[in-house]
């Protein structure tokens, strides 16, 4: 008999208010090692605090969350030590504006990992030439444009070598022309093997990157399963008008 790998993450029966307002409602998720879930649905629907909770950057007020088997939402459990294995990307590129694009990726493996500065450089550098960006490694943020900064973003987020990356909505401030470039560095991430969970509204990408697709309404995961089946072939009502609307938009 096949033993069954532990997910890298796992969420059983999460669940996170604000106030009155059931934000994640008994969500479970298991995230294997080297897959891509991606999280779809819309606005409000609770795609973000679910990976806010994951990272313990959110509270959450049921259930457990585990990373490689662990529970992390044991109050036990030191949230700094925890973080340095869950990178995470926001819309917002949140770059040291005073630090050069090298300063601000080596910042974290320097003072959190204790790498030598010569270590850090050396592997921010290579990180930097795989994607494209080794020409701006010294320059500062506001002299790149919204893409790179967001790369740059991605290669920071990397640089600790999470075991799984957490990306919400990182396109949805670009401009259109800017969100290829983006995704493509997604793209050779998922091939290099990283783990992620996607929160987004590119279904098409959703489409083509994602190992498993979750399709959120109202705190709870209504539909999960293979793109091919979430995207053609709809199992739940909600799922399946949400799908209609973006396809009547042409987003689809």
């Amino acid at each position: 008999m096949t033993a069954v790998a532990t997910p890298v993450l796992r969420l059983e029966s999460v669940r996170k208010t604000f106030g009155e307002h059931v934000i994640l409602h008994d969500v479970d998720l298991d995230v294997p090692e080297h897959t891509v879930t991606a999280l779809i649905g819309a606005s409000g629907s609770g795609k973000s605090t679910l990976l806010r909770c994951a990272n313990l950057l959110e509270r959450i007020d049921d259930g457990a969350i585990f990373l490689d088997g662990e529970e992390i939402t044991d109050p036990a459990v030191k949230e700094d030590e925890v973080r340095r294995k869950i990178g995470v990307v926001f819309q917002a590129y949140n770059l040291f504006p005073h630090l050069t694009v090298l300063q601000n990726i080596t910042l974290a493996p320097r003072r959190v990992l204790r790498q030598s500065k010569q270590a850090a450089e050396a592997h921010a550098l290579g990180l930097l030439d795989r994607l494209g960006l080794a020409a701006k490694a010294r320059s500062y943020p506001d002299q790149l444009s919204g893409g790179q900064q967001q790369r740059v973003a991605l290669v920071r987020a990397i640089a600790n070598e999470p075991r799984v990356l957490l990306l919400d909505e990182i396109t949805a401030a670009l401009d259109p022309e800017l969100v290829g470039e983006v995704l493509e560095v997604v793209w050779d991430l998922k091939q290099q093997g990283m783990t992620m969970v996607i929160a987004t509204h590119e279904m098409a990408f959703a489409r083509d990157v994602a190992d498993q697709v979750c399709f959120l309404a109202d705190g709870v995961i209504l539909e999960q399963g293979p793109p091919a089946q979430v995207f053609g072939a709809p199992q739940h009502e909600r799922t399946r008008r949400f799908l209609s609307r973006l396809d009547a938009a042409g987003r689809l």
